[in-house]
């Protein structure tokens, strides 16, 4: 089988990574990185997924070429058969209407969704959810391109949870500042 034409060269790495570090506004960042996804990739959409760890769910945050109707088609659940959130490790799908992990191959049928390529968004050893890359064809994706989508998925998880941390302390300095002034005195 032949190796499939790489995507992602230093210069679209370089370009993804410097927006990943300046970004100031998470939701453009993942709206930017979806899109930009899709393009690179020839793909039919992208979608960027966040983990509800208590619900065992994947919430979509963003996306890019994927109908209202896919995205609405029902939860997505998380379970011991779902590897890229169990192990941490991408997972490639060539066709949607065989493996039986897929929850909805209907629904991935109708948006005309043949393969699918999951990227694990990780900080540190915790998964906080997936890039989703789906394709209308079965096609596979250079090696070296998944390796590239890892290191966006760390770089991502990062920015995450420097963005909850962010959000953390501005609730913590407002809620300090809403304090009568002997008690912040004291």
């Amino acid at each position: 089988m032949q190796q499939p034409e790489r995507k992602f060269y230093l210069q679209e790495f370089k370009a993804i990574s410097h927006a990943i570090s300046t970004y100031e506004d998470l939701n453009l960042l993942i709206k930017h990185l979806a899109e930009g996804t899709t393009k690179t990739f020839n793909a039919k959409g992208c979608c960027i997924m966040l983990l509800d760890e208590k619900e065992k769910q994947l919430f979509t945050v963003s996306s890019f070429g994927i109908s209202d109707e896919y995205l609405q088609k029902g939860p997505v659940f998380v379970d011991e058969k779902y590897s890229a959130i169990v192990t941490g490790k991408p997972v490639f799908i060539k066709d949607m209407q065989k493996e039986k992990i897929i929850q909805y191959p209907e629904a991935a049928k109708a948006e005309g969704i043949v393969s699918m390529l999951s990227v694990p968004i990780k900080y540190r050893k915790a998964i906080l959810g997936v890039i989703r890359i789906y394709m209308g064809e079965a096609r596979a994706i250079h090696e070296e391109d998944i390796d590239s989508l890892r290191v966006i998925g760390v770089n991502l998880g990062l920015v995450i949870e420097i963005n909850g941390l962010k959000n953390f302390l501005e609730k913590v300095k407002l809620a300090m500042d809403s304090l009568p002034l002997r008690v912040t005195q004291e």
